[in-house]
């Protein structure tokens, strides 16, 4: 997670050199941005990005006041949220889109933790955000035990890298259950194998407790 303008820069910059393509879904995954970064104020007061071929996109993209992008580079997911997204005009002409520097920027990789996946067993429930503002259901897909887990829930709900969930509960089939606070690091939509569009976030647990450790370990099986 990074929150500095330097390190901000330095990663978008890689992304504009490269020529990543950079990403949004929309409208709970109905439209999809895709574009370029076009320029980075050095000031790090925006970022500019090539308008996209798909018209009711740009349209979309324009009308929301943040939006979460999303590239991979590397190896690397990279993911972050931009607000005051809007038309400008460069000296040539040529219409962007700019959004203002973004303040935090999130990038993970694959883990080389023990990840548990949960698909085959008993779907793992857990209340997010229980003990926040706007508690909902999500379902456990992994969880790694350094602390990591997936969550999968309705397309409509976006959570942005450095959110805050305060006391989610984790519950089994067994009855037993968790409370944690967790981190959001990053998030996209993802389709499922029967078409569901979802939401996959990765989330890292917050200082959990010993006994907290030892509870994850015991819900998900991983070893001590």
């Amino acid at each position: 997670m990074l929150r500095t303008p330097q390190e901000i820069l330095r990663v978008l910059n890689t992304l504009l050199q490269r020529g990543e393509a950079i990403t949004c879904h929309l409208e709970a995954g109905k439209l999809t941005f895709s574009s370029r970064l076009c320029c980075i104020d050095p000031q790090y007061e925006y970022i500019a990005l090539e308008r996209c071929g798909d018209e009711a996109a740009n349209h979309a993209l324009l009308a929301r006041p943040r939006a979460t992008l999303h590239a991979e580079s590397g190896g690397w997911h990279i993911e972050f949220t931009a607000a005051e997204i809007r038309s400008a005009a460069r000296s040539d002409g040529v219409v962007e889109i700019r959004l203002r520097f973004p303040e935090i920027l999130a990038g993970h990789r694959r883990r080389e933790s023990e990840r548990s996946e949960t698909e085959g067993q008993c779907a793992l429930r857990c209340v997010v955000d229980e003990g926040g503002v706007m508690p909902f259901d999500a379902i456990l897909s992994n969880v790694s035990k350094g602390g990591i887990g997936f969550l999968q829930y309705d397309p409509a709900i976006s959570l942005e890298p450095g959110t805050l969930l305060k006391g989610c509960r984790i519950d089994s089939s067994s009855g037993a259950s968790v409370w944690i606070d967790m981190e959001v690091r990053h998030s996209q939509l993802q389709t499922l194998a029967d078409g569901t569009r979802m939401q996959s976030s990765g989330c890292r647990f917050l200082n959990p407790a010993g006994e907290d450790v030892m509870r994850i370990e015991e819900l998900f099986g991983l070893e001590s």
